[in-house]
């Protein structure tokens, strides 16, 4: 069965799918807000997001913007908005299935079934990456672990993402429009992002924009990894 997460501020769907996801034999978890969905997939994995379009705070269209920004858990809309333009804008979007209310619960358990079926086909046919090596780091995008110096890194899914891409392209220079399509899925997007997450990487290196160990940035060029250089004796 599947984690779930169920973004609905309508009290009473939202607990009636509690009931049936539950009753089907998923673990659900629930919220009202887009924050408090950005907030959970940002901590905690999640198989599947099914998330409503009339949030109280966000635009659920915008909600899904953000959520691929973090993540690339299957996202099914369930909404009562029946726009033909605006489903197909979802799914260019990055939604992966769309459902318009009222439906069945049957219905919803077998979008999730198929939404599950061809996530783990993708990762099934993906060969297992061995652990990546680049001085002093070490990461397994199997296991999602990276040490530095073979201290453990407390990482968020992003971080680790950008981390491992990186890694994976020792002292190339990665262009940030390459970083966006490949570790966020977008085609376009704000360089703020990248730089936030640099920054919080960075940290947790043990290093600084200003004094560098493992991050270079190229100014108008992009990001490369490589290994610290040797401080020459004197």
């Amino acid at each position: 069965m599947a984690s779930v997460l169920v973004v609905e501020d309508d009290q009473f769907v939202r607990s009636a799918l509690i009931r049936h996801l539950t009753d089907a034999g998923h673990t659900v978890r629930s919220v009202g807000t887009a924050l408090e969905a950005l907030r959970e997939v940002a901590h905690l994995s999640f198989d599947v997001v099914i998330l409503d379009l009339g949030l109280p705070d966000l635009d659920g269209s915008e909600a899904l913007k953000m959520l691929r920004g973090i993540t690339d858990v299957p996202v099914i809309i369930a909404t009562a908005r029946d726009d033909e333009t605006e489903i197909v804008r979802l799914l260019n979007a990055g939604a992966d299935d769309y459902l318009t209310k009222p439906f069945s619960v049957e219905h919803l358990s077998a979008r999730i079934a198929a939404v599950l079926r061809r996530s783990r086909a993708v990762a099934a046919d993906a060969a297992p990456p061995s652990v990546l090596r680049v001085g002093g780091l070490a990461i397994d995008p199997l296991r999602r672990h990276a040490e530095l110096d073979g201290v453990h890194l407390d990482l968020t899914r992003r971080e680790f993402d950008l981390l491992a891409f990186l890694a994976g392209r020792p002292g190339v220079v990665v262009p940030r429009r390459e970083l966006l399509a490949e570790v966020w899925q977008q085609s376009y997007g704000d360089d703020q992002t990248i730089d936030v997450h640099l920054s919080w990487l960075r940290r947790k290196l043990g290093e600084t924009a200003a004094r560098p160990r493992y991050l270079h940035t190229l100014r108008g060029v992009g990001v490369k990894l490589e290994p610290p250089r040797t401080e020459p004796s004197a």
